[in-house]
């Protein structure tokens, strides 16, 4: 298993690769076979496979592109079933790095976890690079574009695969360089280069304190392999733990765009369409909440950290969710979305719902990677992002309606589509927590215990297998997570619930319903772009069925109805409010609120006034000092050395008359100051 996952990542790395080197070498030498393809002799037959290749661009750098990610999904579908089948956690180290202290290990570790959420992000990322291929079949940088993907995709599988958090550490920085340069892809655009900018910034001061997170529990576990800190963190002192889990809590707010490091994800909407959806469904903001659930026992022992985490998950669903229902891009509705989404998921885990909380990132990464590709399907055929410009798309738009349909409805936690289920996870274990002193039922799953050893082929990596014991069996005390953490998570799960049911229902009714808003003639988008929209409805739909065989994900009827009821209200309200005028938006009613809610409670102003314009001031006093003071000191030396040097010129002019005349003025003066002296 281990040389499957090994290949699995390195598969989307090597086509990034050749993409970047080579890509525009294939295409050249690709074309005349694309061509041909596309026209075929009278009288050949039109396979499936001659079908799909006429919607294929005439370049290699879509094959490059495509194939290898399809390889990896078949490779992490495996790993997927192998899990299912067989439930163990396996760890390769492929090799050592020593240091002198705390060695590396380049290391890989595949277990359930690691399986599915691997699937997810080739799924997804599929999914992307096929749609890609007509949503970019125009753009001349199209073969960069495709690389980086690939590099994304390959980073953020070393992220979920990784069994050093060094190791782990290099995927998560190389996912902040790829969406640099994703976001920023049409870079002539200003806003888009300041979103980029804004993006790797904001992200990159998150990472400064996740790296010294690291450095803390691997010092004190004296080991940076997951399963070594895993296993420790009964023995680790407390001081170490709860630092280290605190350091972490600053990458992941950034990573995973949570309060207040939150603000990059929003402006990040200038980039393409199918980069939105890679980054909101599968990497980058998903890495942050995929690492408080791998290193979960270590956040568990420390109960202040999943406070200071249940706090911020509480401000960024809701905060975010408000936002989201004032907003006229499509895309900036759906990026308000995925923080809040994104948030409920960190709520789970500080009340100790961690199989929730991978559910519904599982589940999420299905319906916003549907709901992104759809709105790009929408975007193309109207020309904008405003859905004021919408409108009246249903009928026209058949397929990207009903799937959008879907994705709405697990947005809302509408049955039976998936977020129904995984919300509901959520906040059944929020009201136990609240009730039972907030002890999860899953408190002691990494308590390590010893490992065994199975030797693996000449030239492989050496398999180590291992078991996990409730803590509480070993006779270790079971934290708890604080009550009030658990009341606040329940409150503010479902106000939000509220919220995001209005603005799921607000979007999908300006965005289908009404009267067109538009002269342009609306149509379907291609088939690359529509299939996998309508392939990704179906994980969207049925996704959280999937849940009905674990007690701990089935849904607990009591809080599935309060929930069903608290989204009813949302959606009910806003489809009266719509109903009594179509051609207006129902967020209208919210009169003076809707422009602070729009701003996002002007936290960007907040940041413009503390510390942009704070900065950029001391920015222009660096510089003032710089050319007054420094620079001023060294060209006044440069001055002053060469007025000294004209003065001694004079001397050395070579004129002999000059110097005849300096020796007998010389010698007249020692005759003088001889004879006065005697």
């Amino acid at each position: 298993m281990i040389v499957v996952a090994a290949v699995a990542v390195v598969l989307p790395f090597a086509a990034a690769l050749v993409g970047m080197l080579f890509g525009h070498t294939v295409s050249h030498l690709l074309s005349p076979l694309a061509r041909r393809v596309r026209k075929p002799a009278p009288g050949t037959a039109r396979r499936g496979a001659l079908v799909l290749a006429r919607r294929m661009p005439a370049n290699g750098p879509a094959l490059i592109a495509v194939v290898p990610v399809a390889v990896s999904t078949v490779l992490t579908a495996v790993l997927a079933v192998d899990q299912l089948r067989h439930p163990a956690s396996h760890v390769g180290t492929l090799t050592r790095v020593p240091t002198g202290t705390v060695e590396i290990t380049l290391s890989l570790q595949v277990d359930g976890l690691a399986s599915v959420v691997a699937l997810l992000v080739c799924c997804v990322a599929l999914a992307v690079q096929i749609y890609s291929v007509a949503y970019m079949r125009d753009d001349p940088r199209y073969s960069s574009y495709a690389a980086f993907v690939s590099l994304f995709t390959a980073a953020m599988l070393l992220v979920v695969l990784s069994g050093d958090l060094l190791v782990l550490y290099v995927g998560w920085e190389v996912m902040g360089i790829c969406s640099y340069f994703l976001i920023g892809h049409y870079w002539h655009d200003r806003a888009t280069s300041r979103a980029a900018v804004k993006a790797f910034l904001v992200t990159r001061l998150g990472d400064v304190g996740f790296l010294f997170g690291i450095f803390v529990l691997g010092l004190a576990a004296h080991s940076f392999q997951i399963r070594e800190i895993i296993g420790r963190v009964g023995v680790m002192p407390h001081t170490a733990l709860l630092a280290g889990t605190l350091l972490l809590l600053c990458g992941v707010a950034g990573k995973s765009a949570q309060f207040p490091l939150h603000t990059w994800l929003p402006d990040a909407m200038a980039g393409p369409t199918p980069i939105s959806a890679l980054i909101h469904a599968a990497t980058m903001v998903a890495a942050g909440v995929y690492v408080v659930a791998r290193l979960y026992p270590a956040f568990f022992f420390a109960p202040a950290s999943l406070a200071v985490l249940g706090v911020i998950a509480a401000i960024s669903m809701l905060g975010a969710a408000l936002a989201a229902l004032a907003q006229e891009d499509l895309k900036r509705v759906l990026a308000y979305s995925t923080i809040s989404q994104l948030a409920y998921m960190a709520a789970g885990l500080a009340v100790g719902a961690r199989d929730g909380a991978v559910f519904h990132l599982l589940a999420h990464g299905a319906f916003k990677a549907l709901l992104f590709l759809g709105a790009g399907c929408v975007i193309v055929t109207v020309g904008s992002n405003l859905m004021s410009a919408m409108g009246g798309l249903r009928l026209a738009m058949p397929v990207t309606f009903w799937s959008m349909t879907v994705g709405f409805a697990a947005l809302a936690g509408i049955p039976p589509a998936s977020g129904f289920f995984s919300k509901d996870t959520i906040l059944s274990q929020a009201w136990k927590a609240a009730h039972d002193r907030g002890t999860p039922s899953a408190g002691g799953w990494y308590a390590s215990t010893p490992l065994t050893t199975r030797p693996a082929p000449q030239g492989q990596a050496v398999v180590l297998t291992w078991t996990v014991k409730p803590r509480h069996m070993m006779g270790a005390p079971v934290p708890h997570i604080p009550s009030w953490v658990a009341w606040l998570v329940l409150v503010t799960g479902l106000l939000t619930v509220v919220i995001t049911a209005a603005y799921a229902t607000r979007t999908w009714l300006v965005t289908f319903f009404g009267e067109r808003r538009s002269a342009v003639r609306a149509r379907e988008a291609t088939p690359l772009m529509r299939w996998p929209v309508a392939a990704l409805a179906v994980p969207a739909l049925i996704l959280g069925f999937f849940g009905l065989g674990s007690a701990e994900l089935r849904p607990e009827w009591g809080m599935a109805v309060i929930s069903l009821l608290c989204a009813a209200a949302g959606a009910g309200g806003v489809y009266v409010v719509w109903n009594n005028d179509p051609a207006l938006d129902p967020v209208r009613l919210l009169g003076p609120l809707r422009p602070v809610l729009r701003a996002a409670f002007y936290l960007d102003t907040v940041y413009d006034v503390t510390i942009v314009r704070p900065v950029r001031a001391l920015a222009r006093l660096v510089v003032h000092a710089d050319e007054r003071v420094v620079d001023a000191g060294v060209e006044g030396s440069g001055r002053g050395a060469r007025r000294l040097g004209g003065l001694l010129r004079a001397t050395e002019n070579g004129n002999a008359q000059a110097y005849v005349s300096g020796l007998f003025a010389g010698v007249v003066l020692i005759v003088v100051a001889v004879v006065v002296l005697t």
